[in-house]
């Protein structure tokens, strides 16, 4: 199994400055080639201390520099915020700039806050998702950009540096909703699993999306990558009672930060699936739910985390596991501990898990150079 890890850049209750966040979770990243981790991801957020990284494959350019092997990850790129040819550069530039290490993660958001800043109606995303999405797939397999949609509109323009392989096969969506899934199938991407509702709802998801995207695209669906919360500790106890301490906490800034409870979620198109977490919410209060996520996420003693991991590979057959070791205002050196602890006592079992291959569906590219002399 591929085993990645993931750095965020939080910066809960502003214990630390800004700056320091920032050296403590680039010097976590900078351990993970060391220590046999395959890949480095972050993920796009803004305008707060939630998570502080606003430019995700800048992030992992530098990354990029300072490895040699580890695969590259977003996780995610948020569509809707980006104009889409400055998506299709930027992220042809950083494979070019890494010999093709880019694991392509996309999504469309479901942060107010962010929609507001960005000027950008929230209940526009899910078109708008779908659209951009078209536009940048399609540019990055032909080399050009050139798109006429309801909100896209792009003369053709080359994509410069161009892609010089498919990025089929490893361009993958984050989706809470079932109509995100099924959207994700249509565009021909995989799954990013992010834990944060009912496993036999996970399960009955993929079961469709993989059906459908088999339907549509003549082969089966990637395998999806799951991600998770992850505290390792020779103590259970230990390892519960921070698990509760610290990814209960990161959720606490998850609620904060996507205001799940508030009234805008009931009434934004295309977030009908929120405004049920909305409802439950409601019914059952935040601490049942940050009990709940934490719940779903990984943490114990290192054979419970290796066998929580199994299970979520038996009921996702994810190809890879994404761990994330610091959050919440977690001291540094915490951190370091639990993510020590999990490369050297966990990942070597997983490394040692075959996974059952994906289908190679990466397509051969003849008129990528056609077109661009034809520009």
């Amino acid at each position: 199994m591929h085993v990645g890890m993931a750095v965020v850049f939080q910066n809960t209750n502003k214990h630390l400055t800004d700056r320091q966040v920032y050296l403590n979770e680039l010097a976590l990243a900078e351990m993970a080639e060391p220590m046999g981790f395959e890949s480095i991801w972050s993920v796009e957020h803004h305008f707060t201390d939630y998570t502080m990284c606003p430019d995700v494959v800048q992030f992992l350019s530098y990354m990029a520099g300072r490895s040699k092997t580890l695969r590259l990850g977003s996780m995610v790129v948020v569509l809707p915020w980006h104009d889409p040819m400055r998506v299709a550069e930027e992220v042809s530039m950083l494979d070019n700039l890494s010999g093709g290490r880019m694991i392509l993660g996309l999504g469309r958001g479901a942060g107010k806050v962010e929609f507001d800043g960005f000027r950008v109606d929230m209940g526009e995303s899910r078109e708008r998702f779908v659209e951009y999405g078209e536009a940048l797939l399609q540019g990055l397999e032909r080399g050009y950009m050139e798109y006429d949609g309801k909100f896209y509109q792009q003369p053709r323009a080359g994509i410069r540096p161009a892609p010089f392989k498919s990025f089929r096969g490893r361009t993958y969506a984050a989706a809470v909703s079932p109509e995100s899934a099924r959207i994700m199938a249509k565009l021909g991407v995989g799954l990013l699993i992010i834990p944060q509702k009912p496993w036999r709802e996970v399960e009955k998801e993929l079961t469709e999306y993989n059906k459908l995207f088999l339907e549509i695209n003549g082969v089966p669906a990637p395998k999806p990558i799951s991600a998770g919360w992850t505290f390792v500790d020779a103590s259970a106890e230990r390892a519960r009672e921070m698990a509760l301490q610290y990814i209960g906490g990161y959720y606490r800034t998850v609620l904060d930060h996507y205001q799940f409870a508030g009234e805008h979620i009931k009434n934004t198109k295309g977030y009908e699936y929120y405004a049920k977490m909305n409802d439950k919410l409601a019914v059952y209060g935040d601490q049942k739910a940050i009990e709940f996520f934490a719940d779903l996420q990984v943490y114990g003693t290192p054979e419970q985390v290796y066998d929580k991991i199994m299970k979520i590979h038996d009921q996702t057959a994810n190809k890879a596991y994404v761990g994330v070791f610091g959050y919440a205002g977690m001291p540094h050196e915490e951190a370091v501990r639990n993510v020590t602890m999990f490369a050297r006592e966990v990942m070597p079992q997983l490394k040692k898990f075959k996974v059952v291959e994906d289908v190679d569906c990466s397509a051969a590219l003849p008129d990528l150079r056609f077109a661009q002399a034809a520009e």
